[in-house]
């Protein structure tokens, strides 16, 4: 992998996202495991794949690509809610072949860092699935607190699910 390093942390380093990147995408996206947890429904394709990372240049969000010793490993990004109020969405997957590592806790540390140290955001908020405690976890070990509930906001696998809200304040971040 020839594009360099963005963010690094103690197991991962975070990396711009490139249309080569498309293939291991599409294979992650498509992953029944990983599907269920981030609630998408359809199939995509490789041209889909290559098309939203391209389409990543006209946008205020920022995606890297989640790698541990140039392999890939999964993806993070940030989605801006509400600039103006300085509040931020992240989002986050990786490889079912290498859940259980801390790759995605460690992934989601540098970017809150990089969210509040670098770009100055006072919140950054996250989502997650009541059938995904791995997520909930990942989120609490960082520092995010459960924000709200949602009932019955999702249908994932056939079942309505509740969602969660979680947050974490910059002032929170910084008085760790």
């Amino acid at each position: 992998m020839d594009r360099p390093v963005f963010l690094e942390g103690e197991r991962v380093e975070l990396r711009p996202l490139g249309t080569d990147d498309a293939t291991f995408l599409q294979h992650i996206v498509n992953a029944p495991a990983v599907r269920s947890r981030i609630g998408s429904f359809e199939p995509y394709t490789f041209d889909e794949e290559v098309d939203w990372v391209e389409s990543r240049a006209d946008t205020d969000e920022v995606h890297l690509l989640v790698t541990v010793d140039d392999e890939r490993v999964g993806i993070i990004g940030l989605h801006p809610i509400h600039l103006a109020w300085g509040v931020v969405e992240v989002g986050y997957f990786i490889d079912p072949e290498h859940w259980g590592n801390g790759y995605a806790t460690d992934a989601l540390r540098c970017m809150c860092r990089y969210a509040f140290e670098e770009c100055r955001y006072n919140k950054v908020a996250a989502q997650v699935y009541e059938t995904n405690p791995a997520s909930r976890r990942v989120l609490e070990k960082v520092g995010f607190e459960e924000e709200g509930r949602f009932s019955d906001e999702a249908f994932i696998e056939g079942e309505y699910v509740d969602v969660f809200r979680f947050g974490l304040l910059a002032d929170d971040w910084f008085d760790r």
